[in-house]
């Protein structure tokens, strides 16, 4: 320690470490911030702002801005999942109706192809006539086999007109809606039975959860 140092007040030496103890202090926590927030950061930069608005990814077509859902529709929590809903009538939904089938069949295997990461991506039929699910239907798409949840559209009737203006915005009733942990509809994706657009839906699928590590295992 120098002369001039022996001369500097000790309030002034306390108070000049206390101030720079502050500032690493706020530093640190900025960093933790930035830590935390970053895999939310990425996916969304990487699909609204590296993306052109309203623009395609492998296959589906992104939502932007991203529509907010109602966690109080269904019974079913859509709060911190990822959630694919798709809406049907269970007394249209037969065997042979191939169009239902082939939704049903696509979501199962998307969720399928993710590997362990399809413990974080739940799957919505919305039942939107509210007759019984064909029993053959049932049987290969319920909960315990297929991971699909089967919910009625809302009771009440202010929040079952909500839902179907948010279902059907866009045009996009028939289609797989992809629902984010916020929970916000950020992707529409067209049925198909192509192998190789259900190639780009699983990268869609995989980059989504890849980048956005919110969602809790199912």
């Amino acid at each position: 320690m120098s002369d001039k140092d022996l001369l500097i007040p000790a309030s002034q030496t306390d108070s000049s470490a206390i101030n720079a103890q502050t500032r690493r202090g706020r530093i640190q926590m900025l960093f933790l911030l930035l830590a935390c927030a970053a895999p939310v950061i990425a996916s969304y930069f990487a699909y609204y702002v590296i993306k052109p608005e309203g623009g395609k990814t492998n296959f589906g077509t992104l939502v932007y801005p991203a529509q907010a859902a109602n966690s109080g529709w269904f019974d079913v929590p859509l709060q911190g999942k990822w959630t694919l809903l798709i809406a049907r009538p269970a007394g249209e939904c037969h065997v042979e109706d191939k169009k239902c089938i082939e939704a049903l069949f696509l979501m199962r295997q998307a969720k399928v192809a993710v590997g362990r990461e399809g413990s974080r991506v739940q799957l919505l039929w919305v039942n939107t006539d509210g007759k019984p699910v064909d029993p053959a239907v049932a049987q290969a798409y319920d909960e315990k086999v297929a991971g699909f949840k089967v919910v009625g559209l809302p009771v009440n009737p202010k929040a079952r007109a909500e839902f179907m203006t948010w279902l059907n915005k866009e045009g996009a009733g028939d289609q797989i809606q992809l629902i984010d942990p916020s929970p916000d509809k950020m992707m529409l994706i067209p049925v198909t039975n192509s192998p190789k657009e259900f190639t780009a839906i699983k990268k869609d699928l995989e980059k989504l959860l890849r980048l956005n590590h919110k969602g809790e295992n199912l």
